[in-house]
């Protein structure tokens, strides 16, 4: 593990989300390095709680598919994805979401508009709110990744496509994306993009969506690259 401040002790209240978060923060953040095991224990005693609810949080975590559960291994931090896996992604994505845009915006009404507005409002706030002049992590960027995601995937459940509204889910692509390089994703540039595919949508202009969705997953696409350009 990369050396770091002691946890604060968590809430009893909310203690199962809290270690949730707080592992999920050491995972994004690579404190727990892609492919080391979890030593339970000692991440117990790290965030002053019991196993047990570590446990839980690597359970979630698997499901998130941030961490691999081995028989008589225990857990392990899931790879960051590698180059070849990230196109794949991109190219899962360039092909459900404009027709999950297309769809949603078939079927489009003044409160999905609403929806989707209020996320992009929530971004650019995010972004003011951010602090260049320090190193920024997963905690700089987590409401970040949830409103982003959750743009994402109201267009796809818009759509009236339960299954590819569960598709969209089950990639959990935000999660990978922003760990494996947040800075490349973060900025106006996304809002603005969102403000397109919004404004088509608020227009019911199918085409024109499923096209200004297909330029953000490829502009979103270009600039996560950069990750691999080291």
């Amino acid at each position: 593990m990369k050396e770091r401040a002691r946890p604060a002790p968590l809430p009893r209240l909310i203690l199962t989300d809290s270690v949730y978060e707080a592992v999920k923060e050491l995972v994004m953040d690579q404190h727990i390095e892609p492919g080391a095991r979890v030593n339970i224990d000692q991440l117990a005693r790290d965030l002053r709680v019991s196993p047990t609810p570590v446990r839980e949080a690597l359970a979630r975590l698997e499901m998130d598919g941030l961490v691999i559960k081995e028989p008589l291994r225990g857990y392990s931090i899931a790879p960051i994805l590698d180059a070849a896996a990230f196109e794949q992604l991109y190219e899962v994505r360039g092909l459900i979401e404009p027709f999950a845009a297309r769809r949603a915006c078939e079927r489009a009404n003044r409160q999905l508009v609403t929806a989707l507005q209020r996320e992009i409002d929530a971004m650019r706030k995010t972004i003011e709110g951010l602090r260049p002049e320090k190193p920024l992590g997963y905690r700089d960027y987590r409401e970040f990744a949830f409103q982003d995601a959750r743009f994402h995937e109201a267009i796809a459940t818009a759509s009236g496509n339960e299954l590819l509204g569960e598709t969209l889910s089950r990639l959990r692509s935000h999660l990978h994306l922003y760990r494996l390089y947040y800075a490349t994703g973060i900025g106006p540039e996304t809002a603005a993009e969102h403000e397109a595919i919004v404004k088509a949508i608020a227009a019911h202009q199918p085409e024109e969506a499923a096209a200004a969705m297909a330029e953000h997953i490829t502009r979103s696409q270009r600039r996560q690259r950069r990750a691999f350009e080291s």
